[in-house]
């Protein structure tokens, strides 16, 4: 799926002299940097929304003692 993306001009050059250097695409490494990171990101954004959700009273927490408690039986 083509996707387009604006960088700064100094990330911009960062990735061409890299590219030149290596010689791999700029696609390569930008396919790679989204590969390698997506994981993350998504478990940071689901935290976030998790933590709001329960600022916001709409969801629940338990102790560690409960959830200790629960590896027990």
């Amino acid at each position: 799926m083509p996707t387009t993306i604006r960088l700064s001009p100094d990330t911009e050059q960062r990735l061409d002299q890299l590219a030149r250097a290596t010689g791999r695409s700029k696609a390569f490494y930008l396919r790679q940097l989204v590969e390698d990171n997506l994981d993350d990101l998504e478990d940071v954004y689901l935290a976030e929304e998790r933590l709001e959700r329960l600022r916001a009273g709409k969801s629940s927490r338990i102790s560690a003692a409960e959830v200790w408690g629960d590896l027990d039986d």
